[in-house]
């Protein structure tokens, strides 16, 4: 007869359960069902055989950690093997929640798993008492053990590379887009706004961001003076512009407005020119998020087509699984399915048609052009994406690549090898990071060499005050050095000694 034992991994430990009459138990299995909730029948059946609880809160994430992945850790391997090595030859079954546990557990101490039939029932149930089935324990204690480590566990499966998070990325761009529609809509109201007082400021200064600070600075056309001309040749970059500017306000068709009005639109300029500078600001930071989260993938096709890539596929993990037939159409889904439905042509780019290679592509090489882009950007991402130490050493190769096809598309230019070229770049990386690792020891050396000279100085300082002493003393000259008068004193002393 096997006798069954119930491995349960809780947050304060691995507990081993043993449960009596396993045969007759299984045969029957729907009265274990509704037993399971009874404390007593429960414990009648299932003892605590043995408990080997987690040293600390670090080791429990790692063991958990281990379990999730289906590998058996350690500690959990010495805990079981000592346990069966006491029950010597008696035939055991061990029964576990996880199949890929089990056959990790049998090949490491040769005991036979089970995960089926009464084993998750049982699992059940001392999910359920586990606080009363061991000694020592209250429901308190094992929820704050529990709550400790499902946080730990929660934050270590979250936690990425502070500084390669592609989730900023995704929130940028859509901000930078919403930005772009937000100023765009709010540059037309204050256009047709102020053209009711100064119509021809329009025509003049066509550029949105400057017409709404040209409008601030310009309030009243009225006041406009000769004497304002530098201040405004600042803000159109432009002396002929400023000066036009002013010529037509003396002589504006536009109507007269009140100072309420004016300073309506002046509040409101105010908040359109601070939108720009924002944008731009945004617009920087999502260039240096890119630089570190997908160098490869910036060099080769731009920060806001790549963000855009990234943003459509969820996450930079997400892109570099797709395939490039996938990454050629992406962001063009609708047009996909309306063409599988018509069975029509089906579109040959998406969202990578704004990088400027499929732009400089003659119209019969567009779908071309993109197919072998789609191709470079499945790859770069998928550098970016696994390569520990980013750099766009690849990203740059990719690009080069990209650039001789097309010029192989029009002049005929045979372009180098796809294999060359990738040896070429894993060349240069190698290169960086050994300048890399030279460079490191060099500041540990720099940081040595001023140690030992502070101690130097410190110990020079020390021997200095000793010999001023022993001159107060009488035993110096006030002319000789401090260090000379004490190697004479010791040669003094060993002359007395012989």
């Amino acid at each position: 007869q096997s006798n069954l034992y119930v491995l349960y991994e809780h947050a304060a430990g691995f507990s081993l359960f043993s449960v009596k009459e396993f045969e007759e138990v299984s045969m029957f299995l729907p009265q274990v069902e509704s037993s399971v909730t009874d404390l007593a029948k429960f414990s009648s059946i299932v003892k605590l055989a043995g408990f080997a609880p987690f040293k600390t809160a670090i080791a429990a994430l790692e063991n958990i950690n281990a379990i999730s992945e289906g590998i058996a850790p350690p500690d959990l391997i010495s805990f079981l093997d000592d346990f069966f090595a006491k029950l010597k030859k008696k035939k055991c079954t061990l029964g576990i929640a996880d199949a890929k546990l089990g056959a990790a557990l049998t090949e490491a101490i040769g005991v036979q798993c089970s995960h089926f039939g009464v084993v998750p029932e049982i699992l059940r149930g001392v999910r359920f008492h586990f606080a009363k089935l061991v000694k020592g324990f209250t429901d308190k204690s094992a929820g704050v053990a529990q709550l400790g480590l499902g946080h730990s566990y929660s934050r270590a499966k979250v936690k990425f590379n502070v500084h390669r998070s592609d989730n900023m990325i995704i929130q940028s761009i859509a901000l930078l887009d919403q930005l772009d529609k937000d100023v765009n809509t709010f540059s037309m109201r204050i256009r047709e706004w102020y053209s009711y007082h100064f119509p021809e400021l329009v025509k003049i200064v066509p550029d949105n961001y400057m017409f709404a600070k040209a409008a601030k600075f310009i309030k009243d056309r009225k006041n406009l003076t000769q004497d304002k001309l530098d201040e405004l040749e600042k803000i159109v970059l432009d002396s002929a512009k400023a000066q036009a500017i002013i010529d037509a306000a003396k002589m504006s068709m536009g109507m007269d407005i009140s100072i309420v009005d004016l300073m309506n639109i002046e509040l409101f300029a105010e908040r359109v020119v601070k939108l720009s500078e924002y944008r731009k600001k945004l617009s920087t930071y999502l260039h240096n998020k890119m630089n570190l989260v997908a160098p490869n993938l910036q060099s080769l096709i731009g920060d806001q087509v790549g963000a855009r890539l990234i943003s459509h596929a969820g996450s930079l993990t997400n892109l570099a699984k797709y395939p490039a037939s996938t990454v050629q159409i992406l962001g063009a889904e609708k047009a996909l399915f309306r063409a599988l439905k018509t069975r029509s042509n089906t579109p040959k780019y998406g969202l990578i048609y704004h990088s400027s290679f499929i732009g400089r592509a003659g119209l019969k090489n567009k779908g071309r052009i993109s197919r072998f882009l789609a191709n470079k950007c499945s790859i770069a991402s998928r550098i970016d994406c696994f390569l520990e130490q980013p750099t766009s050493v690849f990203g740059e190769s990719l690009k080069q690549q990209v650039e001789d096809r097309l010029k192989f598309y029009e002049s005929g230019d045979v372009p180098r090898k796809n294999i060359e070229v990738m040896k070429e770049a894993i060349e240069a990386v190698g290169l960086e990071t050994a300048a890399g690792a030279v460079a490191q020891p060099d500041k540990k050396k720099k940081k040595k060499k001023r140690a030992a000279e502070d101690e130097t100085e410190a110990n020079g300082a020390s021997n200095g005050n000793g010999a001023a002493a022993e001159e107060e003393n009488g035993n110096g000259n006030a002319d000789g050095e401090p260090k000379k008068k004490k190697k004479k004193k010791n040669k003094n002393k060993e002359a007395v000694e012989a």
